[in-house]
């Protein structure tokens, strides 16, 4: 039979090690049973910063009866999900800034949560709720603690000693849990505000300054047309949906196509197909492009119909050599590409309004592309781009072959 101190160095090992909650959370219960420490179902809770869930809740039993182990969660301020938040055991412990709340339910504990009515349904025998909050400086967006609650169907319900055993050892839990959610956390900040794969190179330690690969790629960069114009004369109110709708359009179509998006420019977009073949990379980059096409189309129809102002996307797609990594000073670094294939790319988007087309391509883009895409292509002409040193042949889309 394991001890306490067993238990407490299976954690820090276990912590150091990088277990995932699930894996912590699911050991140090079984381990707790393996100590005399019974219990029947765990849960812990720890809130994410996430653009689209406020958190997970990680649950195990001893019964082996299937349940979902990981549950995300959104937003717990709001209708049903508010509701159900307010009537439990740990809003009640955030209100009354208590630590700890245990209910003895087959000694006749008032049962003043929904909870533990289920629980007593289910033959539980007692329930303990614990929150272990963070200091302030170790707060990062709403995750500020983590909630557990510990359950058991013993006879009689948890022994003193179990209760002592679980304030003594749940906090060192807590710490492990704290420190992988910590990783997830950095993880999923500098995905989305860096991309995936600028994300997962500044994570393996590629921060210094003017660390760069040259690399081939497909640049795509795109802005709104009228931008300027719908700011002028649309309410402020209008601005920051409008922006959302159409980048959210743009961001997923380059993403589905296997694209990176590196920055979000006021209303443009500036991203990249990695182009090892170059074929492959352009036909990615023009499967992204009919992708944005429906994706347009089904924003302008939802939000005509909501009343609010509609636009379309100006793309221009280049293919050329470009530095990818770390740009700026010693203290603030901005990873993402340059060098004169972005400036083209940049360029020839800019011509878009003066051939009248939603698409414009380079001549290097056109020569990479291959069949049957490239019989797709036609000249609109030759053009001099503002900082090109030499007039180049921009192709489009064929209008014939196109619903613009």
């Amino acid at each position: 039979m394991g001890t306490l101190h067993d238990i407490e160095g299976w954690l820090v090992e276990a912590g150091l090690a990088g277990a995932s909650e699930t894996q912590l959370l699911h050991g140090f219960a079984e381990r707790c049973n393996g100590a005399g420490i019974v219990l029947s179902r765990a849960v812990l809770i720890v809130d994410t910063l996430h653009p689209i869930h406020e958190g997970r809740a990680f649950r195990w039993r001893a019964d082996g009866r299937e349940q979902q182990t990981v549950v995300e969660y959104g937003p717990s301020n709001v209708g049903e999900a508010a509701a159900n938040w307010q009537r439990s055991p740990f809003y009640h412990l955030v209100e009354t800034g208590a630590s700890e709340l245990r209910r003895r339910i087959a000694a006749g504990d008032a049962l003043d949560f929904p909870v533990l009515h289920e629980l007593k349904a289910e033959g539980h025998t007692d329930y303990l709720a614990l929150v272990h909050r963070f200091g302030a400086a170790s707060v990062i967006g709403e995750m500020d603690c983590v909630y557990s609650s510990w359950i058991t169907s013993r006879a009689g319900g948890f022994a003193e000693s179990d209760v002592a055993a679980l304030r003594r050892l749940v906090p060192l839990l807590a710490l492990a849990i704290k420190c992988v959610s910590l990783a997830r956390i950095a993880r999923t900040l500098v995905e989305v505000y860096l991309g995936h794969d600028a994300g997962e190179r500044v994570l393996s330690g590629r921060i210094s300054r003017g660390v760069a690969d040259r690399i081939n790629a497909v640049i795509w960069f795109s802005d709104l047309h009228g931008y300027t114009t719908i700011t002028d004369t649309a309410p402020p109110g209008e601005i920051i949906p409008l922006l959302n709708d159409y980048a959210a359009a743009v961001i997923g179509s380059v993403r589905e196509a296997g694209g990176e998006v590196l920055k979000l420019l006021g209303d443009g977009v500036l991203a990249i197909f990695r182009a090892d073949d170059r074929a492959h990379a352009c036909r990615c980059a023009l499967r992204a492009e009919a992708n944005l096409r429906g994706s347009i189309k089904a924003v302008n129809e939802r939000r005509a119909a909501e009343g609010h102002p509609v636009t379309t996307v100006y793309l221009g797609l280049h293919i050329g050599e470009v530095f990818y990594g770390n740009i700026g000073s010693e203290d603030r670094l901005d990873f993402t590409v340059v060098g004169p294939a972005v400036n083209e790319a940049s360029r020839i988007a800019a011509m878009c309004r003066s051939v009248d087309r939603s698409a414009v391509l380079s001549s290097e883009f056109a020569a990479a592309t291959p069949q049957p895409e490239r019989a797709r292509l036609v000249s609109v002409g030759r053009y001099a781009l503002r900082g090109v040193g030499r007039a180049e042949e921009l192709f489009t889309l064929d209008p014939g072959l196109v619903a613009e």
